[in-house]
Order: C-alpha cells, then sequence, then structure tokens
C-alpha cells in the first residue's frame, strides 16, 4: 500500500512538473509586442533553421537584416559578396542560404565547391580572396581545404602570409600553422613545403629572435618527430630530454641547451604539434 502510494505521488508531481512547462510556454511573450531592440536581441540567439521557424510566427523580425547578416560573418567571416551588401536588391537571408549550399557543395568535393562559390560570385577566384576566405571560416572541412591547397600552391602562400606567430613560442606557432593548414598523413614532400613556408613566416614575425629560416625548418621537423615519439604507444625507449637537447644543438646552429629544454617540455607537456602526420 506504502508503494502504491508513493508512486501516485511521483505521477502527481510529474505532471504538475509538465503542467508549469506547458504554462510557461503558453504564456512566451509575443514578439511584435516587444521593443524591436529586444525582440531582434532574442532571435539574434537563434542558429539558421530555427530563425526559418521563428518566421512562421514573426515573419517581419526573423526576416531581419540585421539577424542574417550576423549569421553570414559568424559562420563565413569574410567572402566577396559583402562587398554589395550595399547594392540594391541584396539579402543576407539568401546569400546566408547560397554560402550554406556552397560550403556543403565544397565539403562533398572542394572542385564542385569552388565553382559553385565562383560561379555565384560569392568568392572571387584570386588567391587573395580565396585565402581570406579560408582564413575567416570554421565550416570548411579540413580534409578538403588540405586536399584544394595543394593543388593551389598560389592560396596557400597568400593564406600563410596571413598567420600572425609574432611574440608566439615556436612549437605553439607551429601547432596553430597545423591547426589552419592541416600536415598530410606521410612525410611527404608537401610536408616540407609546409614547414619550410612556416619557417620563413616565423622569421618574418619574429625577427628579433635572431633565428635562421634554416634553423627553425631544423627544430619544427624535430619537434614533429618527437611529438611522435613522445605520443605514440608503439614507441618503448622515449627519447629523453637530454637526447633531445644533444641532437637539436647538434642540427641546428644558434639553439642554446635552455631553448631546446623548453621545446621538449612544451611537446611533452602539450602533444603533438601535427597529429595527422
Amino acid at each position: 500500500m506504502g508503494q502504491l502510494l508513493h508512486k501516485l505521488q511521483e505521477v502527481d508531481r510529474e505532471q504538475k512538473r509538465r503542467g508549469s512547462k506547458l504554462k510557461a510556454l503558453a504564456t512566451f511573450p509575443d514578439l511584435d509586442l516587444l521593443p524591436p531592440e529586444l525582440s531582434l536581441t532574442v532571435l539574434s540567439n537563434l542558429n539558421a533553421t530555427d530563425l526559418c521557424l521563428a518566421a512562421c510566427v514573426w515573419q517581419s523580425l526573423a526576416n531581419d537584416e540585421i539577424l542574417w547578416q550576423g549569421l553570414c560573418r559568424s559562420n563565413w567571416g569574410y567572402v566577396t559578396a559583402y562587398k554589395r551588401s550595399h547594392s540594391q536588391g541584396f539579402s543576407f537571408r539568401r546569400l546566408y542560404l547560397q554560402l550554406d549550399e556552397a560550403t556543403l557543395t565544397f565539403n562533398a568535393d572542394y572542385s564542385m565547391g569552388i565553382d559553385y562559390f565562383v560561379k555565384h560570385n560569392l568568392v572571387e577566384d584570386c588567391a587573395d580572396e580565396i585565402a581570406k576566405f579560408f582564413h575567416t571560416t570554421h565550416r570548411i572541412h579540413w580534409v578538403n581545404k588540405r586536399e584544394f591547397l595543394k593543388n593551389r600552391r598560389d592560396v596557400l602562400d597568400k593564406l600563410v602570409l596571413l598567420q600572425n606567430f609574432e611574440n608566439q613560442f615556436l612549437p605553439n606557432a607551429l601547432r596553430q600553422f597545423f591547426g589552419e593548414i592541416h600536415a598530410p598523413n606521410d612525410r611527404s614532400a608537401y610536408l616540407s613545403d609546409l614547414v619550410e613556408k612556416f619557417s620563413e613566416r616565423f622569421c618574418a614575425c619574429n625577427p628579433h629572435l635572431g633565428l635562421s629560416k634554416e634553423s627553425v625548418f631544423v627544430v619544427c621537423f624535430s619537434l614533429i618527430l618527437l611529438s611522435v615519439d613522445l605520443g605514440s604507444p608503439n614507441v618503448k625507449n622515449k627519447m629523453s630530454k637530454r637526447e633531445f637537447i644533444r641532437n637539436t644543438r647538434r642540427a641546428a646552429d644558434g639553439i642554446s641547451d635552455d631553448f631546446a629544454g623548453h621545446l621538449y617540455d612544451n611537446i611533452y607537456l602539450i602533444g603533438h604539434i601535427a597529429p595527422e602526420v
């Protein structure tokens, strides 16, 4: 009898809880009755799908250009099409739908995707414009982006120039670099090209360090190999800090024991430089 009474009490509490939720939903304010600034602030928290659904109730508010401009720029920081935003008939809502379709196409097939971007005047077929586009969006899948950059070295060069490594510790800068320009799965000539481009850019951003491009290049490969050595469960005899310092000092000019030791500590504590390698 006691168990039955307890069960009935639980059911009653659940019904009250659901009733309070329904009551809260039923009392949700009509956004048309609120000041426009407040209504737009509420709707600005929605994604594109929810905003389209909200347009079924608040069509004028949910289709406001300010909301769709925010969605465009938060997903694609820069596209050439933004330059036309003041022209007559321009719509950020329509632009969002085109950019979303183009991105899905690129992530399925980068060749078809870039054609879509160019043919619909979303991104100009110019190395500078494509590099700025890649640099400011998180929506492009890194695998297709990597394959595209391998075939468009002009875009790769411009993208490298957009990286800022000023006053960054070398291994952290290299991680940032491979976070945007992903390394190949093998230690190919393309990997060497990437490391060479990084070395040149890192030295240009940090001339006060007095490191040569050649020394940075050697150290970068040492860091990549060290991160694989320390991070791989298949390597039983891990390289010691003393061994790394000795090997790095011999291979690269201008590298002190203290600097090499800090490099080792960074890899040991933080981990991989380029997980794909």
